[in-house]
């Protein structure tokens, strides 16, 4: 039976309303109008806050988070957060606190309101691995390859490295099939379900094997549940999609594969690292112009992308990578949708949040709010908010002792002009247009925010 997760309102004004989900997501419970579940905004529900707390789900496990609220978050009678009497709002945001996981039959109380959360299906899984490669409560159901290779005791390279080797020999019908034929060079960065290597093709994937000296980046994630066959099919669907991609401004995806626990990827390799990197060497930030010749490429390759109808969801400065090409620099966008498709998936558990959870420092709020929003737009304010924070090295909201997710639902993004005025007045002007988010982003496609930045060098 498919897991679901469903509220179901006890107490209160809602009284009898029900809400199903069934697969991964997150919601806000509070009197805002983007909540959801919306308590009504009377003067009887005056005890719970605009944004109280946030549910991050993901079939069958759900985990409650308070925002600092006057009046607390409450499960099962107990308080898990809630700000001190002399503190105001503000201050109360600034407050992160820890989040908690709920079970069948928990009630979470807010205010007047009481919610019931009934969960059908599979019980929640433990964590699997984490991401240097040590395993932790596995489910009996979790094997590797090979009897061989135990996670408690190796490291994720060994793995990898022992997958390699029994590649080698493997027919054309064997899940590693992808990875014949390539070296271990080096380790290019680790991620929080993963690592990234430095691979070479050693060898063609026929009977005259020679050395080519190909270099790819191999990408391995490990799920951190048991992966369902469904959640599986979905992920690979949109891989399929991201490999059917082939521009220049999109770091292409070669092949990719799964085999007992583990996902690889062979991905075009970058020799100049990301813009993360290139920021380091230039002190911190980068110079307008570089700054604007490196997006101007990124709005290519999801203008193409977009049109294929694939929707990157996470592009940051960390996924822009950069290629010397006969003493060019060549940007592309790197990881096209996979890291959020795997969250979307489910196999990171509830990513959403937590300390190892992705932040939302490059996410316009509608993406906080619904965090399965997947239209182009959120991606045309990410690459304004990379642009951004190339040019001044901070991110476009103040984020210092705020819980990252209620400073983007309850503030705007500081105009580019305040954190640097010899910014250009005409590129200031368009990178706060496009940074608008609320109640709705201003450039809705590529095109829009390119012709804009264009325009603003004629």
């Amino acid at each position: 039976m498919h897991a679901k997760v469903i509220l179901t309102i006890s107490q209160g004004q809602l009284q009898g309303e029900t809400y199903q989900f069934d697969s991964r997501t997150t919601c806000l419970i509070g009197r805002a109008q983007d909540c959801y579940p919306k308590i009504p905004d009377r003067q009887s529900n005056r005890t719970i806050s605009r944004y109280h707390c946030l549910l991050d789900i993901n079939p069958p496990a759900i985990r409650v988070r308070d925002f600092g609220s006057k009046n607390g978050t409450f499960v099962n009678g107990a308080k898990i957060g809630q700000r001190q009497p002399h503190q105001t709002p503000q201050e109360g945001a600034k407050l992160i606190f820890p989040e908690y996981d709920l079970a069948d039959g928990d009630e979470i109380k807010l205010g007047h309101t009481v919610c019931r959360v009934t969960i059908e299906g599979a019980k929640p899984a433990n964590l699997v691995i984490d991401s240097d490669g040590e395993a932790e409560d596995r489910p009996s159901s979790f094997k590797f390859h090979t009897g061989a290779i135990d996670p408690k005791n190796v490291k994720l390279r060994e793995i990898v490295a022992q997958l390699l080797s029994q590649a080698v020999a493997v027919t054309a019908d064997s899940p590693l099939m992808p990875i014949r034929g390539y070296s271990i060079q080096s380790i290019l960065g680790k991620g929080r379900c993963g690592e990234v290597y430095l691979v070479r093709r050693d060898s063609l994937r026929d009977s005259f094997a020679y050395r080519t000296g190909e270099k790819s980046a191999l990408k391995i994630a490990l799920p951190q549940v048991t992966v369902n066959e469904a959640a599986q099919d979905w992920f690979f669907g949109e891989v399929r999609k991201t490999k059917l991609l082939r521009h220049p401004n999109l770091v292409r995806l070669k092949d990719f594969g799964y085999i007992n626990g583990i996902f690889f990827f062979i991905q075009e390799y970058c020799n100049d690292g990301n813009v993360l990197d290139l920021m380091a060497k230039r002190g911190g930030k980068l110079s307008v112009d570089e700054a604007v010749s490196i997006i101007l490429q990124i709005l290519e390759g999801l203008d193409y992308a977009h049109n294929a109808g694939v929707v990157h969801r996470d592009l940051k400065p960390g996924n822009i990578f950069l290629s010397n090409v006969g003493g060019l620099c060549i940007a592309k966008v790197g990881d096209y949708g996979l890291d959020k498709s795997f969250d979307l998936a489910g196999f990171r558990g509830q990513s959403f949040t937590g300390t190892k959870g992705s932040m939302p420092f490059f996410m316009p709020r509608k993406q906080v709010i619904d965090f399965k929003y997947a239209q182009p737009d959120v991606d045309v304010w990410a690459a304004a908010a990379s642009l951004y924070y190339m040019i001044t090295g901070t991110y476009p909201r103040n984020f210092t002792n705020k819980d990252p997710f209620l400073a983007v639902l309850t503030t705007e993004p500081v105009a580019i002009a305040k954190r640097d005025p010899a910014i250009p007045k005409l590129l200031a002007e368009t990178i706060d247009l496009a940074l608008v988010d609320n109640p709705d982003t201003q450039f809705k496609t590529a095109v829009d925010l390119k012709n804009a930045l264009l325009k603003m060098h004629r």
